[in-house]
């Protein structure tokens, strides 16, 4: 079973230096029918003015994915961690018994256009801890990438969940297809541009819910960037 969530349904919040479109209830945006799928809790688009961010606050039991579409974010943690997420870069921070950051944007001319991912993690009370790594757009040419994982496999982040996250850059003739568990649920998001996917047309910020499904074919893209998650229950 496909279920599609179009863009202009998420929730929208406008705080002036922060503009963030919310796939699943968040802050202010609630509702029943969009709690979350599976273990995937949160989609946040945010885009951040220039020299703004997000002070220090914090987090606990729950695996935090981090994926910059444009622009720079600076990120410091109680772990004493500090590092600058670039496009093509995956953070996972995993906040398990608690762990306080703090995310900028520090350039003076240019916005950060990020996407910030909450998934619940299989235990509580883990040891919080962070991990960083780059994604050339070449490895995700035409193809689904694995970036996320449960045993960090093929150089992917490690992430505490049952779950997984592949990223692919589509356009033109470039397809792929991938075998799905029917007994698991997936998740397409479009970060950016246009492309099929089981035969359903998509556009910026629309996500595709996968229930049931053996298999996922993705194609005629037009400067399609697009996330999938492997979901258990």
């Amino acid at each position: 079973m496909l279920t599609l969530r179009q863009a202009d349904q998420r929730g929208y919040a406008d705080h002036g230096w922060l503009q963030s479109f919310h796939s699943f209830s968040f802050a202010d945006y609630y509702d029943r029918a969009h709690m979350g799928f599976g273990p995937l809790r949160v989609i946040n688009d945010d885009v951040i003015a220039p020299g703004r961010g997000f002070g220090t606050h914090g987090h606990r039991d729950m695996e935090i994915v981090t994926y910059v579409l444009e622009g720079e974010l600076a990120h410091e943690d109680s772990l004493g961690n500090g590092a600058s997420i670039l496009p093509g870069d995956v953070q996972r921070m995993s906040a398990g018994r608690g762990i306080m950051h703090s995310e900028f944007n520090k350039a003076t001319d240019r916005r950060t256009h990020l996407l910030q991912i909450w998934i619940e993690p299989t235990e509580r009370g883990l040891k919080p801890s962070y991990e960083q790594k780059n994604f050339s757009d070449a490895d995700k040419r035409g193809r689904l990438r694995l970036v996320a994982s449960p045993d960090g496999r093929e150089g992917s982040v490690t992430i505490h969940a049952d779950a997984s996250l592949s990223v692919g850059l589509f356009d033109g003739d470039e397809r792929a297809e991938l075998a799905l568990d029917p007994a698991r649920k997936g998740y397409l998001h479009v970060a950016r541009g246009a492309v099929v996917v089981n035969g359903q047309a998509l556009q910026t910020g629309d996500a595709l819910k996968l229930e049931g499904e053996v298999a996922l074919t993705i194609e005629r893209g037009q400067q399609a960037e697009v996330l999938f998650f492997d979901l258990g229950h």
